[in-house]
């Protein structure tokens, strides 16, 4: 919902543009307590969605100023439009090697092997009396040609995460292929 944009002037905008851009990038993103004033938690975090979906699919699929101003046209008037148009245009070749930079170090590594424990916690009189199961995940990643491995321990909740997420990106390793 970038018409969350319209929210603030047009002068701020720019900066918070250019911060998600940064945020994209690898660098600092814009940060929520100098927004807090003007969204909620809720619309801060859509706000950044959209605004970082924006510049990737614009970017992604070369984008015409036409194409994003009408993905813009919920924003209104004031300039805003205007505004995410000029820094996409202005940091289009940074966001575009973000982007393949991004996809080329997702691609170095790859999975050699896991294993998997369920276990509960017994760390404290009350934590046992919860009977709180967690997963021990370990995995050996193959990355640059070392293998390194990484152990990861969560519950029912960040496990579900986990396979929603997997499940996520095998979408969309099938949808590339």
């Amino acid at each position: 919902m970038v018409v969350l944009l319209s929210k603030l002037p047009v002068a701020d905008s720019v900066k918070l543009c250019h911060r998600v851009v940064d945020g994209l990038c690898g660098r600092q993103p814009p940060c929520r307590g100098d927004y807090s004033a003007t969204w909620s938690l809720e619309e801060w975090l859509e706000l950044l969605s959209s605004l970082t979906a924006l510049f990737r699919l614009a970017v992604g699929n070369n984008s015409s100023d036409e194409e994003v101003l009408a993905g813009l046209s919920g924003v209104g008037s004031g300039g805003h439009a205007d505004t995410v148009l000029s820094v996409l245009r202005a940091r289009e070749e940074e966001i575009r090697r973000a982007l393949l930079d991004r996809t080329n170090s997702i691609s170095t590594a790859t999975l050699q092997d896991f294993d998997w424990q369920l276990k509960l916690a017994l760390s404290s009189d009350k934590i046992s009396s919860l009977h709180t199961p967690l997963l021990s995940l370990s995995l050996d990643v193959r990355e640059d040609g070392a293998l390194r491995p990484v152990t990861m321990e969560m519950n029912r909740d960040e496990l579900n995460t986990l396979i929603n997420s997997l499940e996520a990106a095998n979408k969309v390793m099938l949808q590339l292929k």
